[in-house]
């Protein structure tokens, strides 16, 4: 449906750009419901509409910087029609380090993995997150940095060039619930900047927390009891849902939003096929709830999903969302945005079932 305010505003933006007619198409066909989806969350936010504006700038910048293989990979997908549910599709998850030691070694395995039949890779995390508060890799501490105990940057480039020539799809994660308190964003936070420290959960004393607390499950309530974390650097409390050194980001922040979907392009950028999202249950918090499985978060995938399929058509979302499987099911979009959220989602109670399976040796 054509709105007077929002489509004018796209077009001028994607003329100036130099968009092209494909992405523009995509884009202005998406707009009117990213812009519901995105007033529906941030409309009473005093920066909603500078939000609205790098969120359209977000995107079109995705879509100019996109290269071009990638883009060709994009029609070739688009012509298959949900292309990740081939059953030529046979996948490995693998830990680099565990595997062949580093992503070097890994570049030169794709024989390997033709012999295999294996053609789609799932990386566990390789981003930058700190010895001994990593929670395996997803306290990251730079989305956009690979931890120097796999290699570099240039050396995911060459496998993910590798994989291409191969004709290998690529999965990697994003955790878009929390960073690690390393992260550039918690460093500044812990130094009083109030732009950062907005990007979390901050508090002057317990009067919230304590209120959020009465609703909200611990998570690890052995190692990790609670879920705020008294911050000595700035004498406030923050929000720790997982781990004290993983600090809860605040998406009633757009900031917050328009910075996570950049990182979100950059690894479609990359070239990564299916990104999978951690935690997705948990993104949105709201008092006096459990602060799990939120109607704004399934907002959020929703125009997450939106502007991937505007600006990356090609990249697939994967929800981890570690529910019950009616409300799984939720995770593919409900109503007039029914498979318009995550492509696909894992089945935990599936899961959970086939390992207790191998570990008691009862198949009843």
């Amino acid at each position: 449906m054509y709105d007077r305010k929002i489509h004018p505003q796209i077009q001028k933006a994607l003329l100036a750009a130099g968009a092209d007619p494909g992405f523009s198409a995509r884009l202005l066909a998406n707009a009117a419901a990213i812009n519901r989806l995105y007033q529906e969350l941030y409309q009473d936010h005093p920066n909603h509409q500078q939000g609205f504006e790098e969120l359209i700038r977000v995107v079109i910048q995705a879509a100019i910087q996109r290269p071009s293989v990638l883009k060709e990979k994009d029609t070739h997908k688009d012509l298959q029609h949900h292309w990740y549910l081939s059953n030529d599709i046979a996948g490995m998850s693998l830990y680099v380090d565990r595997f062949c030691g580093n992503l070097k070694a890994l570049a030169g395995k794709m024989d390997y993995f033709q012999d295999l039949g294996v053609n789609f890779l799932h990386l566990m995390p390789i981003f930058q997150s700190p010895p001994n508060e990593s929670d395996g890799g997803y306290a990251v501490s730079d989305f956009r940095q690979v931890d120097e105990r796999f290699g570099h940057m240039e050396d995911l480039k060459k496998v993910i060039a590798a994989m291409q020539q191969s004709g290998m799809y690529l999965m990697l994660d994003i955790v878009l619930n929390h960073t690690s308190y390393h992260h550039e964003w918690a460093k500044k936070a812990k130094q009083g900047d109030p732009k950062y420290q907005d990007y979390y959960y901050f508090y002057d004393d317990r009067k919230l927390p304590d209120l959020f607390d009465q609703t909200m499950p611990e998570i690890f309530p052995e190692s990790a009891p609670g879920s705020f974390t008294y911050v000595e650097e700035c004498q406030k409390w923050v929000m720790t849902v997982f781990h004290q050194y993983q600090w809860d980001l605040n998406f009633t922040n757009p900031a917050v939003f328009c910075d996570m979907l950049d990182n979100i392009f950059f690894y479609a950028n990359l070239g990564v096929d299916v990104l999978r999202i951690d935690a997705p249950a948990f993104i949105w918090k709201q008092l006096g709830t459990t602060c799990q499985n939120l109607p704004q978060a399934h907002t959020l995938l929703r125009l997450i999903k939106l502007c991937v399929e505007a600006a990356t058509p090609g990249m697939a979302l994967l929800g981890e969302a570690i529910v019950a499987p009616k409300e799984i099911m939720k995770y593919f979009g409900t109503g007039s945005f029914r498979a318009r959220e995550c492509d696909f989602a894992y089945n935990a109670t599936q899961m959970a079932v086939q390992w207790d399976t191998l570990a008691t040796g009862d198949v009843r």
